[in-house]
């Protein structure tokens, strides 16, 4: 059974999604301002690179392990319940983050984050699809998710205000007055949901669990660590074979069937791909290479935020009068042009250009993309469903970060002259501060037109993809809304 219409049509569902908005909103800006931190985190607690490397990945690893059991969690025992529980823990780790004064005492923090950040996601936006009906529900979509793109883009810009005015434990205590007003808005505005006679299957937590923890640490490692791959891989596949026995699985597996539901998350698996690298190439390029401030860096990336959220209630609007495919389809050959833009300029003119494109198109993609997703989900399984989109995405981004990490890290080593310090051929920052600054900024820019190579290329796949999967949905008849308090 679709989702065709919410069981109860709330009419304060309009300020529910301001509360899911807010909750999104702590997550993303949270894990943008992080990366600025470092050379703070560096000078004031002493942290290695290792310390760095721990800091980031611990967040990572507890958050997308975590991310199906939350989603089962939550339609179980109640969505919002588990959002309100997810903030409390993620404003309470933030807290802490602030308060440490050791690094291991910060992987710690970032850690419990992580849990809550899993706890909180999937509720988001498992709870908009209970509360709005399919005719609403991708305008909400394109607010919820222009909110993302603010939050992504924004958060580098508020988080080089806060370091330049104020010590490096005020990033995070940042979350907690959003997270506290997004829990109190949640206990006045919001109904519970849950699915009657959802049971939790404990083998499947577990094996899902291990399986993706064990997947996204190989990925943000880039390394051939065979036991945690054999981990991975036999982790998850004992997860398909048990839960295709099962007679109420954690994870319907038959989803994967509907065109719409698989044809989406692929697509937006190598949307997430292409686009998830923009900012790991970015915020250097601006820095190093043009010479911008943290501030003057966050301010240069906004107009990909504005292009997007505009073109986020575009695409909704157009969406009740064109097909899903043909706006992910379109949206997502625009990426892939403003990727194309940004391989064959230099300077920030050519950037913004590039930029502006890439919005405009994830603009047009990513409502329609959310919706043939969600639209496709049963109502019982609102929560692993959201939480299995959220998945696709964490995936993703991993992957892009990895794999074109790679490529940026491969191609400016080659084009860094020979005989240079071995610091200043591995990163273009170790470069700047042996003052081997030009030669630097070519190898960089060189390796970031590649980047922007094959992010255009994993565009075009996804789009191709959404063309010859995605169809249009079979009409349904609308039961009639109810509404309750």
């Amino acid at each position: 059974m679709r989702v065709t219409s919410n069981t109860v049509r709330d009419p304060r569902r309009w300020w529910i999604l301001v509360v899911l908005c807010l909750a999104l909103l702590v997550l993303v800006v949270d894990n943008t301002v992080l990366n600025l931190a470092i050379p703070a985190l560096n000078k004031d607690m002493g942290a290695t690179p290792s310390d760095i490397q721990w800091i980031i990945d611990a967040y990572v690893l507890a958050y997308a392990g975590l991310l199906l059991t939350s989603g089962a969690l939550s339609d179980k025992y109640g969505r919002r319940r588990l959002l309100i529980i997810g903030l409390v823990f993620f404003g309470g780790a933030s807290l802490l983050a602030a308060l440490v004064t050791e690094p291991w005492q910060l992987i710690a923090a970032r850690a419990l984050m992580g849990v809550g950040g899993s706890l909180v996601m999937p509720s988001t936006l498992s709870i908009l699809l209970t509360v709005f009906d399919e005719d609403e529900r991708r305008k909400a979509m394109a607010a919820w998710s222009a909110v993302a793109l603010v939050g992504l883009v924004s958060g580098p810009t508020l988080g080089g205000f806060l370091l330049a005015h104020y010590w490096w434990g005020s990033i995070f205590l940042l979350n907690v007055p959003i997270a506290a007003v997004a829990v109190v808005a949640a206990l006045v505005l919001m109904p519970e949901s849950r699915s009657e006679g959802r049971r939790i299957d404990p083998v499947g937590v577990v094996l899902s669990t291990a399986g993706l923890t064990a997947a996204v640490y190989v990925i943000i490692e880039r390394e051939w660590n065979i036991p945690l791959i054999a981990v991975a891989v036999l982790a998850l596949a004992a997860f398909v074979v048990w839960e295709r026995r099962q007679e109420r699985p954690m994870l319907p597996l038959h989803l994967f069937a509907d065109r719409n539901f698989g044809g989406a998350s692929f697509s937006i698996l190598l949307m997430s791909f292409g686009a998830g690298a923009v900012m790991l190439m970015l915020t250097q390029y601006l820095q190093f290479v043009l010479g911008y401030s943290e501030i003057q860096a966050g301010l240069a990336m906004l107009p990909y935020a504005v292009a997007a959220a505009v073109f986020n209630g575009v695409g909704a609007a157009l969406g009740q009068r064109v097909g899903n495919r043909a706006l992910v389809g379109s949206g997502l050959a625009l990426m892939a042009g403003g990727f194309v833009v940004m391989a064959m300029t230099t300077g920030y003119g050519g950037l913004l250009a590039g930029l502006v494109v890439m919005g405009v198109g994830g603009g047009l993609a990513g409502p329609s993309a959310y919706a043939s997703l969600m639209n496709a989900i049963p109502v019982e399984h609102a929560g692993v469903g959201s939480a299995l989109n959220d998945t696709v995405q964490q995936v993703g981004v991993a992957l892009s970060i990895a794999v074109l990490g790679s490529v940026l890290a491969g191609r400016y080593t080659a084009e860094m002259p020979a005989g240079l310090p071995e610091a200043a051929r591995e990163s273009i920052g170790g470069a700047h501060l042996a003052g081997l600054a030009e030669p630097a900024n070519a190898a960089f820019t060189s390796a970031m037109h590649l980047g922007s190579w094959v992010g255009a290329a994993f565009c075009v796949a996804a789009a191709l993809l959404a063309v010859s999967v995605l169809r249009s949905p079979k009409p349904a008849a609308d039961p009639e809304p109810v509404y309750s308090s």
